[in-house]
């Protein structure tokens, strides 16, 4: 411990002895309150001797003297004290001074091993590439021989079928013109021998047969070849037409390049369109380019907007083979509110880089059915009600009870709910009871356009299908309160009746007046996309989707766009905001 000396008084060499740059707080800092406190008085008790220790001295008389003594007395006690915080102290510095190296030291260890961990994965990823680049250099220059020694077989099969045409005309040519030169040679040897014949006749001295001779020789003449010959030549000399000229396509070889990397689609997000549970992708590309064989589209659903991230829920789905650049998928089911598109294009070779992925909005209302909410003849399994005289709902209870306990179904994960989820009932207490054979959905509707489709059993003695509001009693019957609205089905009756709240008000203020009315509820058929009912009112609380079935099954899907057509029907109808539900 050192002690703070007073400014202008020089320290003893007692003082010099065992003074330490720590400070008494910075020993103190690493032991108990206690020893902090006994730290502090000791300094403060040293401090109090040192300067009594500079005042002046005072008479020797018996009552100073006692007092000298218990002042040295009480500073050779605090110099003790003092001497023993300092060396205290000190230990206690040098063990947190250590424990901090040690603390670093593993730190800085943490750190090597983890750069030396990555250097070695670098060093294994370049000998990897390495190899890769061996590989892929030997297959594509056997891919160019392969390439230049086809392209050196159609020239030499070019060049061999122009040889053989040459060669075709000029035997021809020759045998026309040889065959006219043979029949001009025999014409000529014939008007030769009359030519001879003529001149002797002429110069014969004889009369009698003149007459005779020279009629002969005009006959001859007459039918000599010579006179029937053309003197054109059949053919010419002329080669000119099958000359040849690959200047053109010299520049064209000498022009050939390895392949391009396709140049990377841009996808038009005002060009792509989302309706009838299919989305249309358009895109385009900055160059034309001739070389592009094909494109291949992924796509995948997501829960967010905007670019994807390093984790996704749902994989990539590959769509190859495309030649135009556009692309509709049909059939979808949209579970989640977006679905990311990117394209890339591809030649015989090599395929580009993809597009910057693009999020559409999938507008379509998901939910489940709450089993908790169903009656207990109900048997609720996922998106499917099944009607069970002996109680469906009691044995998967049981079931559910006898199954071993895991994190999937731990009461910490189940409470975790979406906003809009409705709360479900209290264990022990069915949610309907009696002739209220209804099952709730799990999810509240509060604003929108919304769509869902019901199959039921043709079997089924009777069900509906409708909305309610939380307030449903236990014993109330799907339609038949004002807290739901529900179109009924009776397969005994062969009627559909519509049960609801604006029905039992009339008609007086309900279809004189549609502007009154915030909601429309409308039941169509799902597969002709006619309209069977709407109820148009105002709901004063969120609704449920609401099912009721009696001795029959029952299911549901969602995830669907509301159709062009109801959404037409809906425009005649009402101009507000509504929320549909489609029947089979």
């Amino acid at each position: 411990f050192s002690p703070t000396v007073p400014k202008g008084v020089p320290p003893s060499p007692a003082q010099q002895k065992h003074q330490y740059p720590e400070s008494s707080a910075a020993a103190c800092a690493v032991r108990s309150p206690a020893q902090r406190r006994w730290c502090s008085v000791s300094a403060r008790r040293c401090v109090a001797l040192r300067q009594h220790q500079h005042q002046p001295r005072r008479a020797n008389t018996p009552k100073n003297r006692r007092t000298e003594e218990t002042r040295r007395r009480g500073e050779q006690l605090g110099r003790r004290r003092s001497i023993g915080a300092a060396r205290w102290g000190t230990r206690s510095i040098r063990k947190c001074f250590v424990v901090f190296f040690q603390e670093s030291l593993r730190k800085i260890t943490h750190t090597l091993a983890m750069k030396n961990e990555e250097i070695s994965n670098f060093v294994c990823s370049l000998k990897q590439s390495l190899d890769n680049l061996e590989a892929n250099s030997s297959r594509v220059q056997e891919d160019l021989e392969s390439e230049f020694a086809s392209l050196h077989s159609v020239l030499d099969e070019m060049k061999e079928t122009m040889m053989t045409r040459i060669k075709q005309e000029r035997a021809s040519r020759t045998y026309e013109l040889q065959s006219q030169l043979t029949a001009c040679s025999k014409a000529l040897e014939s008007s030769e021998e009359l030519l001879e014949l003529a001149n002797q006749t002429l110069c014969s001295s004889e009369t009698d047969g003149f007459t005779q001779a020279a009629k002969d020789i005009k006959d001859s003449v007459t039918m000599a070849p010579a006179f029937r010959l053309s003197l054109k030549a059949k053919a010419g000399d002329n080669m000119s037409h099958l000359m040849v000229d690959f200047s053109q396509e010299r520049e064209m070889l000498q022009g050939l390049k390895f392949l391009p990397v396709p140049a990377t689609p841009e996808i038009q997000v005002s060009d792509c369109q989302v309706c009838d549970n299919t989305v249309t992708v358009v895109w385009t590309i900055p160059e034309p380019d001739s070389k592009i064989d094909h494109y291949i589209l992924e796509h995948r659903r997501t829960n967010h907007e905007g670019p994807p991230r390093i984790r996704e829920d749902y994989p990539w789905m590959v769509v190859e083979g495309i030649r135009e650049m556009e692309h509709t998928l049909t059939g979808l089911r949209f579970d989640t509110r977006y679905i990311t598109f990117r394209v890339r294009a591809c030649n015989k070779a090599v395929a580009g880089e993809f597009s910057e992925p693009v999020t559409v909005e999938t507008h379509a209302f998901n939910f489940k059915l709450d089993s908790s909410s169903s009656h207990q003849n109900l048997k609720v399994e996922d998106l499917s009600v099944e009607w069970d005289s002996s109680g469906g709902k009691i044995q998967d209870i049981r079931k559910e009870k006898n199954r071993t306990n895991s994190p999937m179904h731990s009461p910490a994960r189940s409470a975790l709910m979406s906003p809009k989820r409705a709360p479900t009932a209290r264990p022990g207490r069915d949610r309907f009871t009696a002739e209220s054979y209804t099952v709730l959905a799990d999810t509240m509707i509060d604003a929108g356009q919304q769509y869902w489709e019901v199959r039921f059993d043709k079997e089924s003695k009777a069900f509906a299908v409708g909305v309610a509001l939380r307030s449903l009693g236990r014993f109330d019957q799907l339609g038949k309160s004002s807290a739901s609205w529900c179109i009924h089905l009776n397969n005994w009756l062969a009627a559909a009746e519509p049960h609801g709240q604006a029905q039992q008000q009339g008609s007086n203020a309900g279809l004189s007046h549609p502007k009154q009315y915030r909601s429309v509820l409308s039941f169509f058929n799902a597969k002709t996309k006619q309209l069977m009912h709407t109820f148009k009112t105002k709901f004063q609380q969120p609704v449920i989707p609401a099912f009721m079935v009696w001795n029959g099954s029952f299911s549901v899907v969602t995830g669907l766009q509301v159709p062009s057509l109801v959404q037409s029907g809906q425009r005649k109808n009402s101009g507000t905001s509504s929320s549909n539900a489609s029947l089979t």
